[in-house]
């Protein structure tokens, strides 16, 4: 079927895709979605737009969460046609209070997120992580002497930091206000969609709105992806018996942007300076940081039940002395750790990025960069061939996304997955082997900076 005869079927309604192809994509139970009406004014669409409607577009991008959105504002703003639906409300957020999770952003991912238009528009400074410590211990002892401390000015000619500590409530509100703006970026959410997907090209249907015929549709909707289970693309995955606590502490001393991973026999255990936050707690915290607790899950459960003051001690046995007195800031988060790699990253007129495609142990801090390496890959792409009058959509374009991105995330998985089994255990002749590791490491400078320049994103 030609590009003509498939947009002129789209538009009057004759389109037909095969059945196989086809995804219903719902709002989540805490959605404020109405089944029955979907708005499409205001916030939730686009006012003068009928369920009767077709909209032709390049992308249509399944899923607006930090990869999905930044990748479609990064598409949008170098001219690609695209839309965005995502099953929960994109509210403005214009005050949301302080919980206390933050990303960690790799160099590489900032330039994608000012691409994107969206790094100007945070509505605070981010913090940068000037150095990393890594050490190995035990739970109320003391670090082990043997160390490995990654400065970034060891980086190379022009060193910068390794990254920066972002907000989570501020990229989500860089991303609720930037996707309205967007000439060539059109936003339905909270939304209901079917998917349909042939050869040809993709119609996205939206529950009581308009109709999108697109070239290729980008699933980007997590770990549970509707799109990647209609393709029948199957998934290998592994728990790690292990939960991840994730709070924020404000201190005593400053962090002087160091970032701490402190190898434990349950688990890495890490600190991430972010900057200072003026309504974490009462008349504003000047030390604040970001903490990562990864525990096995039975301790985990016994830990959270904690109280404040108890929680906080348990932080501080874990973490030592150098921030001084601590207490937690925000709420505690937990999530189950497991990993997931898809066996494949395309399927007819579709392209999976982000945590659709891969999940890894977050040991590395490394899992919304993976994604954002995805966008990158992916939008590098797309934009060449709309530029170049190509279809965005055509196998061999799915074909060479694969080839970029599969074998680094598999390669990261199987790092991050060694590492946790490295250093998650109280053998002694594992412990003194990676201590010497560690040690080695830290001495040998051109092997220290390949570290360095990955810990960038590099």
């Amino acid at each position: 079927m030609t590009d003509a005869r498939f947009y002129r079927e789209c538009l009057t309604g004759s389109y037909r895709a095969p059945a196989q192809r086809q995804v219903t994509l719902t709002p989540g139970p805490h959605s404020a979605y109405n089944r029955a009406v979907l708005p499409l004014s205001g916030e939730q669409g686009e006012p003068g737009l009928h369920m009767t409607d077709t909209i032709s577009a390049d992308v249509c991008v399944v899923g607006s969460g930090p990869v999905g959105g930044t990748l479609a504002c990064r598409l949008a703003s170098a001219g690609v046609a695209t839309v965005v639906i995502d099953r929960a409300a994109l509210p403005p957020m214009e005050h949301p209070a302080f919980d206390g999770r933050a990303y960690a952003i790799a160099a590489g991912s900032r330039t994608l997120l000012m691409e994107a238009g969206l790094w100007e528009h945070l509505p605070d400074p981010p913090n940068p992580i000037l150095d990393i410590r890594v050490t190995d211990g035990r739970v109320g002892r003391p670090a082990s002497r043997l160390h490995l401390h990654f400065d970034h000015r060891d980086a190379g000619d022009e060193p910068g930091p390794f990254g920066w500590m972002v907000e989570a409530r501020g990229l989500r509100r860089a991303l609720n206000a930037h996707v309205r703006a967007l000439e060539h970026l059109r936003v339905f959410a909270p939304a209901e969609a079917t998917v349909q997907r042939s050869e040809a090209g993709a119609l996205v249907r939206i529950a009581g709105g308009p109709s999108i015929a697109c070239r290729l549709v980008i699933g980007a909707e997590g770990r549970n992806s509707p799109l990647r289970d209609a393709a029948g693309i199957p998934v290998t995955r592994f728990d790690y018996s292990q939960t991840g606590i994730v709070c924020a502490i404000s201190h005593e001393l400053p962090h002087h942007n160091l970032a701490l991973e402190h190898f434990l026999p349950s688990g890495p255990f890490a600190v991430l300076p972010m900057a200072p936050s003026a309504d974490a707690e009462a008349g504003g915290a000047p030390n604040v940081s970001a903490v990562v607790w990864t525990e096995r899950t039975r301790i985990a459960e016994t830990m959270l039940r904690l109280d404040d003051v108890r929680f906080a001690r348990e932080i501080r046995r874990r973490l030592g002395d150098y921030l001084g007195a601590v207490h937690t800031v925000g709420r505690r988060w937990n999530y189950p750790l497991s990993a997931m790699l898809a066996h494949r990253y395309v399927d007819t007129r579709l392209a999976l990025a982000g945590d659709a495609a891969h999940g890894i142990h977050p040991i590395a801090g490394q899992g919304l960069n993976l994604g954002f390496r995805d966008a990158i890959a992916l939008a590098g792409l797309l934009i060449e061939a709309k530029d170049a009058g190509e279809d965005v959509g055509s196998p061999a374009l799915l074909a060479r996304y694969q080839r970029a991105r599969r074998p680094d995330n598999l390669a990261m998985l199987a790092m991050t997955d060694g590492l946790d089994r490295l250093f998650s255990t109280n053998n002694p002749a594992l412990r003194l082997a990676r201590d010497l590791g560690i040690a080695a490491v830290d001495r040998t400078r051109p092997l220290k900076r390949v570290f360095t320049r990955r810990a960038m994103g590099a």
